[in-house]
């Protein structure tokens, strides 16, 4: 009644606020604001709880200097270093000979026997050595053609990864050796065709880096290991040890056709004369030849007192009549790599040409002192889980050379000395591995890969 002077808009208005108000107090949202800030902003206590000082008896002991303490040390022996307790599944070969048995003697005695009995039977006879002559490129490529691949011509022959291989000169029996990096030998009667055929040896304690069936008598197989060259003596039936230093050895060959003489080549970069027929396990020679790394040694086929040394980048010719302890220098060199190198060998036939593997991914021929490099790539990049590629000629043939491959499918291929891709061995089926190491049969038909998990591959 108070409100008659408004007017009736003014008034509903302020009807409607009076209502809104009362609803508004009736919900009582203050308090419960209140009581939200309250919990919000509960303060929190200023004082700091002091930690508990730990007990004299709970501290570690102070280690102090006996030297600064001016206190002689006591007559107390160190405490040995403790190895971690871990079984070794090969225990260390020892030093001197070592009788030829394998690994499964105990269980197939008589098939050990039987490839032993066959590899002294096969180097009892005499290869037809005439000169064959070099077939050419047509009639080779075609030989090349002609060689398959089957299943039974693939077999685990080592337990590790394949470092290097060796196949024996006879032509009616097929045997291959293949060393892996555990210092593992195994022999295969490829021939054979049962699976009593292959057998492994353990006569290093290393990686088997190289080996070579010896020329004059392939009786004796020469392996050698980071730490000892040894020749297994079938006849013998032992692995009698030739050479042994502290060094770490990484390739080796012949210096003469009747085997007695090698050199070695350390990967600290120098090189050894080694003398079988000289009693102890000493060298006749050790050079310095300036490299900071050497990976191969390879002896020219004709003029036996020149041998080519590769190393990191430095692929060089020297004399081993003019070896000295040190100031070597080399005949000649051949220049271009950029990374490290990883194999070189001379021609089989008349070492007028070098093929080199390097790890900026070519492959480079020198024929008499005139390097030139292939029109394709080549990809070495093979990582720390394979074996390096390296390029080995086929001693049947003085243009061409075999190399293995990443290319997929899987392949080991064949180049011509002009840069031609001839031929590429491959079989989808039953090859499926990065073969890295290779070699071929002098006289015959016949190519071995090996790839990284011990597996062989005849074509």
């Amino acid at each position: 009644d108070g409100y008659s002077h408004l007017s009736a808009y003014e008034r509903k208005r302020l009807k409607n606020i009076t209502e809104n108000a009362k609803f508004f107090a009736a919900l009582k949202l203050h308090e419960s604001a209140a009581r939200l800030k309250q919990l919000t902003t509960k303060k929190q206590s200023h004082v700091t709880k002091r930690a508990k000082p730990k007990k004299v008896e709970d501290e570690p002991a102070r280690r102090r200097s006996m030297r600064l303490l001016r206190v002689e040390p006591l007559d107390i022996p160190l405490l040995e270093t403790i190895a971690p307790a871990v079984a070794e599944e090969y225990p260390q070969v020892p030093v001197g000979p070592l009788p030829m048995v394998p690994e499964d003697q105990a269980e197939n005695s008589k098939w050990t026997e039987a490839l032993l009995g066959t590899w002294m039977r096969i180097s009892e006879l005499k290869v037809d050595d005439a000169d064959r002559g070099t077939p050419d490129i047509k009639r080779y490529q075609e030989s090349l053609s002609s060689m398959v691949l089957s299943e039974e011509n693939i077999r685990k022959v080592v337990k590790a990864r394949v470092c290097s291989m060796a196949i024996h000169p006879s032509e009616s029996t097929i045997l291959v050796a293949a060393g892996d990096k555990w210092g593992h030998i195994g022999l295969w009667n490829v021939s054979c065709g049962t699976e009593e055929g292959d057998h492994i040896f353990i006569p290093h304690s290393f990686q088997v880096n190289c080996m070579h069936f010896s020329p004059c008598n392939p009786a004796h197989l020469l392996s050698l290991s980071n730490d000892t060259l040894r020749c297994g003596d079938v006849t013998k039936a032992v692995f009698d040890e030739i050479y042994r230093t502290e060094e770490e050895f990484s390739c080796f060959d012949f210096l003469e056709e009747n085997a007695c003489t090698a050199i070695v080549s350390h990967w600290d970069g120098g090189v050894a004369v080694v003398d079988r027929r000289t009693p102890g396990l000493s060298s006749e020679l050790s050079a310095d030849i300036g490299f900071r790394r050497t990976r191969t040694v390879h002896v020219h086929p004709v003029n036996k007192q020149y041998f080519l040394a590769a190393g990191s980048v430095d692929v060089c010719v020297f004399d081993v009549r003019y070896l000295k302890a040190k100031g070597n220098k080399p005949l000649s060199s051949l220049t271009g790599h950029t990374k490290s190198v990883a194999s070189a060998y001379f021609s089989p036939g008349t070492g007028n040409r070098v093929v080199t593997v390097c790890a900026d991914d070519k492959l480079r021929l020198d024929s008499r002192g005139s390097t030139f490099l292939f029109p394709c790539r080549h990809n070495n990049n093979t990582g720390r889980w394979l074996t390096r590629f390296r390029a080995i000629w086929d001693p049947k043939q003085e243009h061409c050379f075999l190399v293995g491959s990443m290319a997929q499918p899987r392949q080991i291929q064949v180049y011509q000395d002009t840069g031609t891709l001839l031929h590429s061995f491959c079989n989808v089926e039953c090859l499926s591995s990065v073969c890295s190491i290779n070699v071929v049969h002098p006289s015959q038909n016949i190519l071995v890969g090996g790839n990284s998990s011990g597996r062989l591959h005849v074509f």
